[in-house]
């Protein structure tokens, strides 16, 4: 079953100033629209060209919270999103999703606080601030990923070994068989593997679908693989 719950989002760039920071992202600045035609998308690109700040503007254009969680989720710590999403349309596809989680990184500790604060007799808490970051984090997706759910993920290696990587992914295939809609933000050579996934670019103008081998992700880890000693050596002076 294949399911796509946003099918495309569209930016309404008259909602902002010419002064507004968001107008000086290359790649955010000249897109319009962007299209998803499968169950797994990924936002790629180097830091700071945008792709963090337009996955955060559909999730909270969805409806999630800023920081994190379910869509029942309802609490700020620290507000520290863009006004993106208030310029952000989203075409909703024919199905509606059962589920949905926005995980963000850099706030997952926040997410596992309220999670244990929102726990009750009829749903216990998780005990996410009794594991590692990283069982953490893989124990709320293997216990919230269900079928036709929506999953907005940025930069999830950011607390997963490699290993745990590779269990991801065959985490998120179960997941999509079952009718799940994924849209990663990443950097790595790991999860960027998905087979059949979309990655779109973020490294140039304006967002560009790219093949996975064209990802710098792989290109630089495919270097270093092969060349240690003597990339090493360069960089380092060895």
């Amino acid at each position: 079953m294949v399911c796509v719950f946003i099918k495309k989002v569209c930016i309404d760039w008259e909602h902002f100033s010419e002064e507004s920071y968001l107008h000086h992202i290359p790649a955010l600045t000249g897109m319009k629209e962007l299209s998803f035609s499968g169950p797994v998308t990924y936002f790629a690109g180097e830091n700071g060209t945008g792709k963090s700040t337009l996955l955060e503007a559909i999730a909270i254009a969805w409806g999630f919270n800023p920081e994190g969680g379910s869509i029942h989720y309802s609490f700020s710590t620290h507000d520290s999103h863009s006004g993106l999403w208030e310029a952000v349309t989203i075409v909703r596809g024919a199905r509606t999703p059962k589920w949905g989680y926005f995980l963000r990184a850099e706030s997952f500790y926040n997410v596992a606080t309220k999670e244990a604060e929102y726990a009750d007799g009829n749903h216990p808490s998780m005990g996410l601030h009794e594991q590692s970051h990283g069982e953490s984090f893989l124990a709320v997706m293997r216990g919230k990923l269900s079928a036709q759910g929506l999953y907005i993920l940025d930069e999830p290696e950011a607390a997963l070994s490699p290993q745990s990587q590779l269990a991801f992914l065959v985490t998120m295939k179960q997941a999509v068989e079952k009718g799940a809609q994924f849209i990663i933000a990443s950097h790595s050579p790991i999860l960027l593997g998905y087979p059949d996934a979309d990655i779109w670019s973020f490294d140039k103008s304006e967002p560009r679908l790219i093949a996975y081998e064209d990802t710098e992700s792989y290109q630089v880890t495919e270097m270093f693989l092969h060349n240690r000693e003597s990339l090493l050596t360069k960089l380092l002076g060895r």
